[in-house]
């Protein structure tokens, strides 16, 4: 660079200090091999904001829900966040009961002191703000996922079969539906959680209430004022791009291969008639569908103009092809008996076939540890991340796989 005359000499030391730093950060970046895209990431997220770590999801039952918490299971491994887990052999969060601070591993410190808190917690319980915010942080994000509940509750027949005492004497769900009373006993409530209004329940609401009146609108109100975000999983894909946008989060922190899928040959075709009895008899669970689906656009559009949004969701689906082809030996499920990695077969429920993956064999092992986090089911991945969070502590047992 040639200097002109003219220039005091402030302003040439100036210019000669600006060239020198512009030297060195093109020497380190050479230097550290650092890939430049990194700095405009950064530059990125600095406009946008840090991403979001302190999360609550509650974990609605059949919902595509145990998709949604291998996404979080993901993200608080690669970031090191501490989940709030199950305490010792336990697989939920005291499930059916109301949640209580006390079922989180850890959370119970020294006596007069406050429970440990917590980034993630994201496994199947009962809301109880009150509860949950004894081991979450006061910035804690909260959302939760609900299904159209006449496949809701079809899928929650097939996997709670031999559960739900009101499923035991009936051979099908449109059988149930045509007498449920006749089944159905209120007295057992929590057995019977997954028979009846089984989301309303998860969110700690009665789920014998009337259908209308002040208490259903005070409790939806409740669910508008406490969740930031409700998504719907019919609509997954969008769901996962608003969900991105919110949590300002990267691309591959919410592309995700589908967990806890049945096989087609046990997922049941409810008769029309079957299906308008079922919105009748899960009424709080379809008042409340039909308003979160609602929200759920506005809050979309809000966010997102239509180009951008069926853009993103092109980009998701793009990207969960790429990286099923890196992992999986080919993008057809497998059932129990095809997968040939125990850590990889998902625990089987009643009378669904639940399906899993198969990783392809030639993976170096960097990459195999990234594949394992995409397809882990979700009882294997909660025992790991036990381990890791609880090293001194004993190793949870997998019953199903024969430990």
């Amino acid at each position: 660079m040639i200097l002109s005359d003219s220039e005091g000499p402030t302003h040439r030391s100036l210019r000669i200090v600006l060239l020198l730093l512009a030297l060195a950060v093109l020497l380190l970046v050479g230097f550290l091999h650092v890939d430049v895209r990194l700095f405009t990431l950064l530059l990125a997220a600095k406009a946008e904001g840090l991403p979001v770590t302190n999360i609550m999801f509650l974990k609605t039952h059949k919902t595509a829900s145990s998709t949604v918490l291998n996404i979080l299971y993901r993200f608080a491994e690669m970031h090191n966040l501490s989940v709030a887990l199950p305490t010792g052999s336990n697989v939920h969060l005291g499930y059916p009961w109301l949640f209580v601070a006390r079922y989180v591993e850890g959370a119970q410190q020294a006596a007069a002191t406050p429970p440990r808190l917590f980034n993630i917690m994201c496994n199947h319980l009962r809301f109880n703000l009150p509860e949950v915010q004894k081991v979450m942080h006061k910035d804690t994000f909260y959302f939760s996922i609900v299904r159209n509940p006449i496949f809701q509750l079809e899928s929650s027949f097939t996997y709670y079969k031999n559960f739900a005492p009101a499923f035991w004497h009936v051979k099908s769900l449109d059988e149930f539906l045509v007498e449920p009373r006749k089944y159905y006993n209120a007295s057992v409530s929590l057995k019977n959680a997954h028979a009846k209004n089984s989301m309303w329940f998860d969110f700690g609401f009665d789920p014998e209430a009337p259908e209308e009146g002040a208490y259903v609108q005070a409790r939806i109100a409740d669910v508008e004022q406490r969740f930031q975000l409700v998504l719907v999983a019919e609509y997954f894909d969008e769901s996962m791009v608003l969900l991105r946008h919110l949590l300002r989060w990267q691309l591959d922190d919410v592309v995700y291969f589908k967990q806890n899928a049945r096989s087609e040959s046990t997922v049941t075709r409810l008769s029309p008639e079957g299906q308008e009895r079922a919105k009748r008899w899960c009424a709080l669970d379809w008042r409340l569908y039909q308003h979160v689906n609602r929200t759920f656009w506005a809050r979309l559009r809000a966010e997102l103009s239509p180009g951008q949004l069926q853009a993103e969701v092109a980009q998701l689906r793009a990207r969960q092809r790429e990286l099923m082809a890196l992992c999986l030996q080919n993008t057809v499920f497998k059932n129990k008996t095809q997968i040939t990695d125990p850590q990889l077969r998902p625990y089987q429920s009643g009378k669904a076939h639940i399906l899993g993956y198969n990783l392809r064999k030639d993976l170096d092992n960097s990459t195999r540890r990234f594949c394992q986090r995409m397809v882990m089911p979700e009882v294997q991945y909660m025992v790991k991340l036990y381990s890791l969070q609880f090293p001194d502590k004993p190793h949870k047992k997998i019953p199903f796989l024969g430990e």
